[in-house]
C-alpha cells in the first residue's frame, strides 16, 4: 500500500475511532431521543467507516464500539442491564464487530449487481444495523434467559416475545434511520475520500 494512502487510512481510522469514543461518552450525538424511542445512530458510523476503508476495518471500527461498551459496562453502565449483559465480551463486542463484516461484504457484493451506490450503501446500512441489533438480543436470550424474572421481571416464556418486540420497536426504526441517513454521509465523504486517496 502506498505511504500516501497508508497514512490517509490511520487518519481515518483514528478520527472514527474518536467520533465513536465521543458517541459513547456524550448524550445525543450516538443515541437520539424520538418519543419513547432512543434510535443508536453509532452503527451508522460503522457502516461509513466500513464503506469509506473495507470490511476489515470497519470490523475494527465496530471492536472499538464493542470494547466501549464492554469497559464502560464495568465503570459507567448505561443501565442495571447494561452491567450485567454487556460485562459478557460475546454480547457486547462481538455483533459490533459483525456490523462491518456484514455491511463490508453486502456493499463489496452490491457495488458490483447495482447501479446506484446509495442504494447498496442503503442495503448495507439496513443490514449492519439489524445485524447488531438481532445478535445482541439473540445472545441475551441465549447466556440469559434462565434470569429473566431478575433482569426483565418476566418469566421465561415471556422473554423470546420480549426481545422481539424490542427488534420491532428499538431495531427496525434504527435500521430504516440508518438506511436513509448513512446514504445522505457516505456518497459525499466517499467521494472526496477517493479523490485524496489517489
Amino acid at each position: 500500500m502506498p505511504v500516501k494512502k497508508n497514512t490517509l487510512r490511520l487518519n481515518m481510522l483514528a478520527m472514527f475511532i474518536a467520533i465513536i469514543l465521543l458517541q459513547t461518552s456524550i448524550p445525543l450525538i450516538g443515541y437520539i431521543p424520538i418519543g419513547p424511542l432512543e434510535i443508536t445512530i453509532i452503527p451508522m458510523t460503522v457502516v461509513v467507516a466500513t464503506v469509506l476503508l473495507g470490511t476489515v476495518d470497519g470490523a475494527i471500527i465496530g471492536g472499538v464500539w464493542g470494547l466501549t461498551t464492554f469497559v464502560r459496562a464495568f465503570v459507567w453502565p448505561t443501565s442495571p442491564l447494561a452491567a450485567i449483559v454487556f460485562v459478557n465480551p460475546i454480547i457486547s463486542v462481538i455483533p459490533r464487530i459483525m456490523i462491518g463484516v456484514v455491511a463490508g461484504m453486502t456493499y463489496t457484493y452490491l457495488k458490483k449487481h447495482l447501479k446506484s451506490q446509495a442504494a447498496s450503501i442503503s442495503v448495507s446500512a439496513v443490514l449492519g444495523s439489524l445485524t447488531n441489533t438481532v445478535l445482541v438480543l439473540g445472545l441475551i436470550y441465549l447466556f440469559y434467559k434462565a434470569k429473566a424474572p431478575q433482569l426483565y421481571q418476566i418469566n421465561i416464556k415471556e422473554l423470546l416475545p420480549y426481545l422481539l418486540g424490542v427488534v420491532g420497536t428499538n431495531g427496525v426504526p434504527e435500521a430504516i434511520f440508518s438506511g436513509i441517513v448513512t446514504p445522505l454521509i457516505a456518497v459525499p465523504v466517499k467521494k472526496i475520500f477517493d479523490r485524496t486517496s489517489r
